[in-house]
């Protein structure tokens, strides 16, 4: 399986949909002049979503060790409607997570 079928399988999986690439967008989001994420976002229009026509997914390394790679799959549905704004919306997401995470292991 090739990464893009491997997304577009994410794709299905999540949403229920198949979809078919569009194109390949580099992104990088920086937070205080820092680089807090860096690649390269796959842009797939969907077929017969409801609500999204497309969808924007990449896998990216985590430090987790077990689990060393994620993937993210978000539709273009507001706030998310470029691939920088999907990227913002996973980090966005992954710290809500997290904050969570560490108040019910209070």
């Amino acid at each position: 399986m090739t990464y893009r079928e491997e997304l577009q399988h994410v794709i299905h999986e999540r949403h229920g949909v198949h979809s078919h690439h569009v194109q390949s967008v580099s992104v990088t989001e920086k937070h205080n002049g820092r680089v807090i994420w860096d690649g390269v976002v796959e842009v797939f229009k969907l077929q017969g979503h409801p609500q999204a026509t497309h969808a924007y997914a990449w896998i990216h390394e985590t430090d987790d060790p077990n689990q060393p790679k994620r993937s993210d799959a978000v539709l273009n549905i507001p706030p998310a409607t470029t691939p920088e704004d999907a990227v913002r919306v996973a980090i966005i997401r992954d710290l809500l997570d997290a904050e969570a995470r560490a108040y019910e292991t209070r």
